[in-house]
């Protein structure tokens, strides 16, 4: 698997302690105070900035497989 490519656990955790609905600039801060790496990062600056409701709604707005 590709480094470059963000996982679902990885995206899960990035975004731990978020509150939902969320936007986007609201997602990259959470990610950034959770010590993110640089793919789920970048995954998240690339999402449409627009209001996420859960987890997992932005993980598959990621495309990271989410259930």
């Amino acid at each position: 698997m590709s480094t470059s490519h963000a996982k679902f656990i990885d995206v899960q955790k990035a975004l731990k302690g978020a509150s939902y609905p969320a936007r986007k600039d609201s997602l990259l801060k959470t990610a950034k105070e959770n010590d993110a790496d640089e793919a789920v990062m970048e995954a998240l600056a690339a999402l449409p900035d627009e209001d996420y409701d859960s987890p997992a709604g932005v993980s598959k707005a990621v495309g990271t497989g989410a259930p």
